[in-house]
């Protein structure tokens, strides 16, 4: 068992004690570099302009009252104790909750839903449907699709502000380490030193990317634990040293004192106080990554009494010092005595790197999670580890977010701006996560209503008040992350529309299995060697790209399979669970129909271990048709059924293939329409399960052997692949078992649509700029569809096709 593998993936059983002290050592390295580092610039970014620093102490004593209430409202009680909970199989984040509504409540604007989709392991639902049904917030966003489209739109949101605080976090953190190196220089080098040495850093930080964070989790980790311990000491000396009364400050009557006193420009100061919670949304995003009671335990015992201790230590300090040249350096450095300034310097700037480390691979996660669910253009997506689930690398991001760093760096030049910047995308991302949660409370947990209210009003209040903080800076730095925001948006919006569009035209325009069978008579359709596999983002019926192709090139492989790679909202899905096999027409035909579902942090196969993993499946799912066939052939009642069922009927059903070193089964489905449309008035899905029945280990009927020079699939036909009261299902079975060989090794292609979209002569302006000039330009400047699906470019046969949306 990995120890990284996720949650979702390991047994249900509970972590011993050691596997979750193990995880909780190794989430320093990686959900807790960031909120390790935010005492380096808190009280810098809170003094910076708003307010004063006095000899009677209620400023200092007053922000350090806000930091500890923040850092246990938040963090310790929002986020630990109830957000941690709201996990997805294991898997945390913004997309780990809005599949969890989605799952609970038919709000999603995919629209290939399937009724199968429903069975799978990780499709669990916390009660029964005739429960979930009487939730009137259920049915009131299930009515109205204009509530669908703003919860997806919050979500985008909040997908945007954490790509924001990838680009700002890093910034920040660097540079505020490096920042130290003020004290050992003149005011005329420092300009030359600290911009340049925090630009070299983030270059080489950037660089490293491609490695993958598994490869540095255990080096990372003793960094972190090293800052901690040192943070907690310095800030220990400078309490018994300065001010053993500082724990007074706790009492919340000194955030009264602070607003009655600074007024305006204390609310103002909140922007700066809110820097000290940055990276509390790691812990849950990278929940997948470890387990929440690792995760709980981590937090609990050791980074919120460092933190704790770090900050009364700074104010201890400062309350007995008040002989600064300007408010700018009420800093960290300042209350680290001399003679051990440079070590923890060092020390700090390890530390920082960690703390961008975790937010750069946050970025990686969520947009690949946004282009799983087609809300992001695609993207090369490189897996960093084989053993570790959920390790990516995406190059053309990681080189865009080092670009914006630096310029970030270069353009800003202090902590004052970065930290209004970095503020505001944080606490946007919080605000979606209470609303989201007070969502899950009432549909996926069925707590009552006003509950779930208590929840957004109590933690939204905070938040709103920390939000209203950091807008008031829009001209002072806060205007960065909305920019950013908003081209996101822009990005997103435009590729999700443009693709639910596009779907909704090839369902609208797919042509009929009838068609197409009556067309090879009047054309002298020639069927090639080979397997054809014919990728589509339909589940039912011909797309019309193929039939396109075949009414100008009459001639299609031998065997043909239309392909359907389709996400599903659930984190992971089951190799054995992954494969939906079904018929496109007789048995003589050879054409299938194959859809393979991917959860949304699932690795997407290599090209020669999905050809592989594909022929295997065919081979069983025709043994275990024939079983089937055989079956019905006893009945009589079936068997009339089976006669007069038309070919629209068979094509529809669908089989559960497992992969090839787990048990196959058999669990078949009659779709009446496999698309299922986000309005809660669509067709109704009706499933029949057929049963299920063993095929064997593998020896029953087609043994495979892969060969390593080739990476060809040989099959071994056993004579005895059908029951022996049904020989001639068996020798038919054995004809399509070596016509399915002969394919394999004479070659495979992959046909593909290579679409141009256009706007019907009429439309709107702002569709015209939509669709005409920001899809197409997405789509030619981002990668293809050949590149996600891993497709070899000597196999690649792209087809032409026109969408007029």
């Amino acid at each position: 068992m990995d120890l990284e593998f996720g949650r979702g993936l390991r047994s249900p059983k509970r972590d011993s004690w050691k596997t979750t002290l193990l995880l909780a050592y190794q989430s320093l390295g990686v959900v807790y570099g960031d909120l390790s580092i935010s005492p380096l610039y808190v009280y810098k970014s809170t003094f910076a302009e708003d307010i004063q620093h006095s000899e009677t102490n209620e400023e200092i004593f007053g922000v350090l009252s806000f930091v500890f209430w923040t850092l246990t409202l938040i963090p310790l009680i929002k986020y630990v104790s109830i957000v941690l909970r709201a996990d997805d199989n294991g898997e945390g984040g913004t997309f780990a909750l809005y599949s969890l509504i989605c799952r609970h409540a038919n709000v999603s604007l995919l629209p290939n839903r399937q009724i199968a989709d429903e069975e799978l392991s990780t499709y669990k639902l916390e009660c029964p449907p005739e429960i979930t049904d009487k939730s009137r917030i259920k049915v009131w966003l299930e009515k109205h699709r204009k509530l669908r489209i703003a919860l997806l739109i919050m979500v985008m949101i909040g997908t945007c502000m954490v790509i924001g605080d990838g680009v700002l976090t890093p910034a920040i953190s660097v540079f505020s380490a490096v920042s130290g190196l003020e004290f050992s220089l003149s005011k005329d080098h420092r300009e030359y030193a600290v911009i340049p040495i925090t630009c070299v850093i983030l270059a080489f930080l950037f660089a490293l990317q491609h490695y993958g964070t598994h490869r540095v989790g255990f080096l990372f980790a003793p960094i972190v634990l090293a800052w901690l311990f040192c943070m907690s000491a310095v800030g220990l000396y400078n309490i018994i040293h300065w001010n053993p009364q500082v724990y007074q400050a706790l009492n919340p009557y000194y955030m009264f004192k602070f607003l009655k006193k600074t007024r305006k420009y204390g609310w103002m100061s909140l922007g700066g106080i809110l820097l000290c919670m940055t990276g509390s949304e790691a812990m849950f995003a990278d929940l997948g990554h470890f387990s929440y009671s690792a995760i709980q335990l981590a937090f609990t015992c050791l980074v919120y009494p460092a933190l704790i201790l770090a900050y009364m230590g700074q104010a201890a300090y400062l309350s007995k010092h008040h002989d600064f040249y300007s408010s700018s350096q009420v800093g960290f450095y300042i209350a680290v005595p001399d003679k051990i300034r440079w070590p923890v310097l060092v020390l700090a700037i390890l530390a920082s790197v960690v703390g961008s480390q975790a937010i750069i691979s946050g970025t990686f996660s969520i947009i690949n999670q946004s282009q799983s669910l087609s809300c992001f253009p695609r993207v090369k997506v490189v897996h960093t580890s084989e053993k570790i689930h959920g390790q990516i690398y995406i190059p053309e991001i990681n080189w865009m977010l080092m670009i914006l760093c630096i310029a970030v760096t270069v353009g800003f030049r202090d902590t004052k701006h970065m930290g209004n910047a970095s503020g505001l995308a944080v606490i946007t991302v919080m605000l979606v996560t209470t609303f989201l949660t007070s969502l899950v409370i009432v549909l996926c947990w069925h707590r009552p209503p006003l509950l779930a209210f208590a929840f957004l009003l109590f933690f939204g209040s905070i938040e709103a008040l920390y939000f209203s903080a950091s807008l008031i800076k829009f001209l002072e730095g806060a205007w960065l992350p909305i920019l950013l925001a908003f081209i996101l948006m822009a990005v997103m919006l435009v590729w999700h529309y443009t693709t639910i569009k596009k779907y909704e035209f090839d369902l609208h325009n797919k042509v009929t299995l009838e068609w197409l069978l009556a067309l090879g008579d009047k054309l002298g359709m020639v069927r090639v060697p080979g397997i054809g596999l014919v990728y589509t983002d339909l589940t039912s019926g011909v797309p019309a790209n193929f039939s396109r192709f075949v009414t100008n090139l009459p001639a299609f492989h031998r065997v043909l399979v239309f392909v359907c790679v389709k996400s599903v909202p659930v984190p992971h899905v089951l190799n054995a669970e992954r494969y939906l096999i079904g018929r496109v027409g007789p048995p003589g035909h050879r054409s299938y129909r194959c859809i393979v579902r991917y959860g949304y942090r699932d690795v997407h196969q290599d090209v020669d271990s999905f050809e592989t993993e594909l022929v295997e499946t065919l081979a069983t799912f025709i043994k275990l048709d024939a079983s089937y066939r055989c079956s019905e052939a006893s009945d009589p009642d079936e068997l009339t059924e089976a006669m007069v069922e038309p070919a629209g009927e068979r094509e529809r059903r669908l089989t559960v293939i497992a992969s090839s070193n787990t048990l196959r089964h058999r669990a078949s489905y009659d779709l009446q329409d496999s698309a299922r449309h986000s309005s809660p008035a669509s067709t109704t899905v009706e499933m029949r399960a057929t049963g299920a029945m063993a095929a064997g280990d593998g020896d029953d009927g087609a043994a495979a052997e892969i060969s390593p020079e080739k990476k060809q699939v040989r099959f071994f036909i056993d004579s005895h692949v059908a029951s022996p009261d049904a020989t001639g299902s068996g020798k038919q079975v054995e004809e399509e078992l070596e016509a399915l060989v002969a394919a394999r090794e004479a070659g495979t292609a992959f046909i593909l649509g290579h679409s141009h979209v256009q706007c019907k002569p009429g439309s709107s302006v702002l569709k015209r700029l939509a669709v005409d000039v920001g899809y197409n330009f997405l789509r030619r400047n981002c990668r293809g569809p050949d590149v996600a699906l891993r497709v070899p470019p000597a196999s690649l046969l792209e087809v032409g096709m026109v969408y007029v949306l």
